[in-house]
């Protein structure tokens, strides 16, 4: 076996999929989906396809021609990251059919009952696939390498609707040719006649097709009572039908069409013909999802002043680098967002000012090296291409390849001048559009279009070496340098005054937060927040990082506040720091038994990636 991602049984000598073609009824009694899976190879094989599969029942594999079923082998034990290796042996076939279910305890789902919900009436689900979870939902290929287009049908109860990475094709009445060539009317092979189910009363099928090939993380879908607002031409912001909801939403977003205009003007048109939004409930394990088409949110981003239009930037920029040029594997995770990190803040300049993008890199480059903290015992981890061999890509997921990235990028972009830049960026996203490369094949590109660029930059260095280089720089503007003066002057025992920060949003507390001591005296928290206000911030960046600087100081008034915010969102990024704060170091037992209560009461509103997350936690550090 020869395998070209360290996360997938892909086999490199197998041809790679390049269609996948799925119908899916809903089951929500049980949390599960009955489905069917036709996968379309590249070219004919007579041998055995390797597929990536987790926690999938697989009932029956058939030639798709002549609905004859194929052998199969399931890999009897389950590999803790990459799942279970399905075999199917092939005989000249160019396509296979598989006939499965989901579980409730899929990776990428999140079943939630209606109490989970804003408006507790209706159940959700979605989907969250990144980084190996789409083998959850459906067999397939799971690595970035190997690009797909789909088509899906969508059995689901009349009064829900659903959303895709893909493009809407219609809503209708279930009818049996739904099911025509992926069953016969003799055998269903799921142990009970799918048929039946499919064409019962009270159901709706809506039909998606993306025609566009995309790595499979960046298959998604949202099912739910869904209520949208018009945003522009191209834009409509989902979520569930909750007028406060949409509303809140349709404000923060409004000026999404700008920004795409903006975006074309640096990285050229738009090739996904529309982008949407869909805010998720509170359990969305990530700030955004960059799902084609199908832009995937949580509602912390809903800030009430615009600002977090800026998460928005950011998975705009990935229609470019990330969803059109893709890495090849998460090894190379930095070609992802390392350019789209450098991609928003081009955007955010253009759209919110250089003040902004510059407090925006600034709170990268603090969170850059405390990343460097971190790993401090696993240095592999701060390089930009690095070995990820027996590593869960959750388990390390930080801003290094955010952040360190973008340094490298702008590293290059100081040293040829912003002009030759933007050209060199354009060239790159034309050249390697609808591709899946790695890092050596970028550095090929930067070599040939930029001459001798490796005498004035150590593009080894920066691409394989640990740390931060030292040709790396701390962003500055007037407003940063503002910040962190004041921040300084809080451990000196001066707290700001109110006319220095009237004009203040959540971006410039979070600098300012980042940039304190890491604990002060209780007395201090107490004083800050008494006349702040920061633990009842609306911007949950104010308020998470706030709570940080009250665990570490030991103060344990806020401890109800951080019980309530852990119960309430399900975001890692704030999920990561609070439960690391309350169990990380010596003499934190009160803190350990407030965690593990927390976390028992509060796990099943989190989604299985993020409660994985905070078990790893606990298993480090209790």
């Amino acid at each position: 076996m020869a395998p070209i991602d360290p996360h997938s049984f892909t086999d490199s000598t197998h041809p790679l999929t390049t269609h996948v073609s799925l119908t899916l009824y809903f089951h929500f009694p049980s949390s599960t989906i009955h489905a069917t899976a036709l996968l379309t190879l590249q070219t004919p094989l007579t041998g055995p396809l390797s597929l990536d599969t987790r926690s999938l029942s697989i009932h029956k594999i058939l030639d798709p021609a002549t609905l004859t079923p194929l052998p199969f082998t399931l890999s009897s034990s389950e590999h803790p990251i990459k799942g279970r290796h399905l075999t199917v042996s092939l005989n000249n076939n160019s396509s296979v059919l598989i006939l499965y279910s989901t579980s409730p305890s899929s990776s990428a789902l999140q079943w939630l009952s209606p109490p989970q919900t804003f408006k507790k009436i209706h159940p959700f689900v979605y989907t969250q696939c990144q980084s190996v979870h789409a083998r959850s939902v459906f067999p397939c290929q799971d690595t970035p390498a190997a690009r797909v287009c789909y088509s899906a049908k969508l059995n689901v109860p009349r009064q829900l609707s659903g959303v895709m990475s893909a493009r809407h094709c219609g809503r209708h009445d279930p009818v049996g040719t739904d099911l025509d060539g992926v069953l016969t009317n003799e055998e269903s092979g799921f142990g009970f006649d799918l048929k039946s189910l499919w064409c019962e009363e009270g159901r709706v099928v809506e039909e998606f097709v993306m025609e566009q090939p995309i790595p499979p993380y960046l298959f998604a879908f949202a099912i739910g009572e869904l209520g949208f607002r018009e945003l522009g031409p191209r834009t409509r912001v989902y979520s569930e039908a909750l007028d406060g909801v949409l509303d809140a939403a349709a404000r923060e977003f409004a000026g999404t069409e700008e920004m795409i205009r903006q975006a074309e003007k640096l990285f050229g048109d738009y090739d996904w013909e529309r982008f949407d939004l869909l805010v998720l409930p509170p359990s969305f394990p990530y700030g955004g999802m960059e799902n084609p088409r199908m832009v995937f949110l949580t509602p912390t981003v809903i800030k009430g002043d615009a600002s977090g239009a800026q998460v928005v930037a950011h998975e705009l920029a990935h229609s470019w680098t990330g969803n059109l040029i893709t890495n090849k594997n998460n090894e190379h995770f930095w070609l992802n967002e390392g350019f789209t990190t450098y991609a928003e803040r081009r955007i955010v300049e253009v759209v919110q000012g250089e003040d902004i993008a510059a407090l925006n890199s600034g709170i990268g480059w603090k969170g850059l090296n405390e990343e460097m903290e971190r790993f401090k015992d696993n240095m592999e981890f701060t390089k930009l291409k690095n070995n990820q061999e027996g590593v869960d890509p959750d388990d390390m997921y930080s801003q290094v390849p955010y952040e360190k990235g973008f340094q490298f990028l702008w590293r290059i972009e100081r040293q040829i001048g912003r002009p030759a830049f933007d050209e060199f960026l354009k060239k790159y996203i034309a050249t390697f559009k609808f591709k899946s490369i790695d890092t050596q094949t970028f550095l090929d590109f930067l070599k040939a279009n930029i001459p001798g660029i490796e005498k004035d930059i150590d593009l080894q260095l920066w691409t394989e070496g640990t740390g931060i280089p030292p040709d790396a720089h701390e962003p500055v503007s007037k407003l940063y340098i503002k910040i962190v003066s004041l921040a300084n002057d809080f451990k000196l025992g001066r707290m700001p005054r109110e006319d220095e920060v009237a004009d203040w949003k959540g971006q410039e507390w979070e600098l300012y937060l980042e940039n304190l001591p890491k604990a002060v005296e209780a007395s201090q928290v107490l004083a800050l927040d008494a006349r702040y206000r920061l633990s009842e911030s609306k911007d949950y960046e104010v308020k998470v990082g706030f709570f940080q600087l009250a665990i570490s100081s030991r103060c344990r008034d806020y401890y109800g506040e951080v019980e309530k915010t852990l119960k309430e969102v399900g975001r890692m990024k704030y999920l990561r720091p609070l439960y690391s704060g309350l169990v990380q170091g010596p003499g934190k037992e009160e803190e350990k038994i407030l965690a593990k209560r927390v976390f028992a009461e509060a796990r099943e509103c989190y989604h299985p990636i993020a409660q994985g997350v905070v078990e790893a936690i606990f298993a480090k550090h209790m």
